[in-house]
């Protein structure tokens, strides 16, 4: 027991503080762009099929690595000056970011879908691009053993920010009527994000180079250096696999949790206490308690309490869809899936953390988590017809079966002692 309590004290770091305000900045956009919007969408109209077609608006979190070389190898122009190659790009982004949520608050979904899904889209791209660079500033800014923590300082700010875009746009629509007003609120609160930016400090890490003649070279270095390095690694083909399959049933999962709860004719308000207020307390839990698996059991140890548990909470929802309109089940559903997913997104954060090497931090975490969702998005954008097809009860028992194969890749890559990670992790 003084192990653990003695494990816990990393959390008192004032960098997690900063790691957590930064993490709630990559969460906050995230659900804006689908989970959230799937209100709006719902409430003006639009069929199963179409609002799971909006899953598609988040490809470019899965191909950030295409422009991540550019973020980790130049300097953003003048503020890259006053607050380092990190901070500087993570400020810009911030005011982009403000401004395409602002815009997308001026959509209007029930007459124009097709605008409100490439403002949307926006949104998502610089999102992405900011995620690439608060991931790399966290990596940079810690020491290995604390890897963990880190991730789930991350991890806990960036379930707030969801909760923020999730519950607190439920309250604010379901209070004012007015969805515009919603995502405006939405851009605001980007300004945490921002007061961090500034009060945190640049993570110790050699300037880029600034000599024109060098350039082509330098983000030459960036795109090949990166992959390179990954592919020098034993296993790096399984390995590959292995972060593409991991989260696959639990994103399955997630991606139609909203609509069944609509379905079933759960009000706003209920979605909002249960799924969303309460489901945060529970992330929470799982998201510390991931990070205190990991300091003690290794990465490897994580990922499997972890993976077993997402897998297993599947299941819950196979039971909700069967009994209706039930508050305590709900309760108990909502529970159990994000305090395995906390855990298991804390330890997997760890996992892809620990992988990067820090010449190449924000190439590669870019590289590892695209590669990480790239299935999860596709297959989540077919969600709404695999749903009309199977119904809700089956869809959720196929979703805990899609996450078999990655269970079994962790098996095979840890009997073979081929993880890509340095003994004792």
């Amino acid at each position: 027991m003084r192990s653990w309590l003695t494990s816990m004290r990393v959390y008192l770091d004032p960098r997690m503080l900063a790691l957590f305000l930064l993490g709630f900045s990559s969460g906050l956009p995230r659900l804006l762009v689908y989970s959230t919007l799937t209100f709006w969408l719902l409430e003006e109209g639009l069929d199963i099929k179409s609002v799971g077609l909006f899953a598609a608006t988040a490809l470019p979190y899965n191909f950030k690595f295409l422009w991540a070389p550019l973020l980790d190898r130049l300097q953003v122009p003048v503020f890259g000056k006053l607050l380092g190659l990190r901070r500087g790009w993570i400020f810009v982004l911030q005011l982009a970011l403000m401004g395409a949520i602002g815009a997308l608050a001026m959509c209007d979904p029930g007459q124009d879908a097709f605008w409100c899904a490439m403002a949307a889209l926006g949104v998502a791209a610089i999102s992405a691009s900011q995620d690439v660079v608060i991931d790399a500033y966290r990596v940079e800014r810690l020491d290995d053993d604390e890897q963990g923590a880190g991730a789930a300082a991350a991890v806990f700010g960036y379930r707030v920010g969801m909760l923020a875009a999730s519950a607190g746009a439920l309250y604010i629509a379901e209070w004012s009527g007015d969805w515009q007003l919603t995502y405006l609120v939405m851009a605001g609160l980007v300004t945490v994000g921002l007061a961090t930016t500034l009060m945190s400090a640049e993570p110790d890490k050699d300037e880029p180079q600034e000599c024109p003649a060098s350039t082509l070279a330098h983000l030459k270095e960036g795109v090949v250096g990166p992959l390179r390095d990954f592919a020098s690694r034993k296993g790096w083909a399984a390995i590959a696999a292995f972060i593409l399959l991991y989260k696959l049933g639990d994103a399955l999962a997630g991606t139609m949790t909203n609509p069944l709860l609509v379905d079933l004719e759960f009000s706003k308000v209920e979605i909002a206490n249960i799924a969303k207020t309460y489901g945060l307390a529970a992330s929470i839990a799982g998201v510390f308690l991931g990070g205190l698996v990991v300091r003690r059991l290794g990465i490897v140890g994580a990922l499997w309490v972890g993976g077993v548990l997402q897998m297993a909470s599947n299941l819950m929802f196979s039971l909700q869809a069967d009994a209706g309109h039930d508050m305590q089940l709900l309760t108990a559903t909502i529970g159990v899936e994000n305090l395995s997913g906390g855990l298991g997104t804390a330890a997997f954060v760890a996992y892809l953390s620990a992988l990067c090497k820090r010449e190449y931090t924000a190439t590669q975490y870019a590289l590892l988590t695209a590669l990480s969702s790239g299935l999860r998005t596709l297959t989540s954008s077919g969600a709404g017809y695999a749903v009309a097809w199977m119904g809700w009860t089956t869809y959720f028992v196929a979703t805990t079966a899609a996450a078999l194969p990655g269970l079994a890749l962790l098996y095979w890559l840890s009997r073979k002692k081929m993880t890509g990670l340095r003994p004792g992790r």
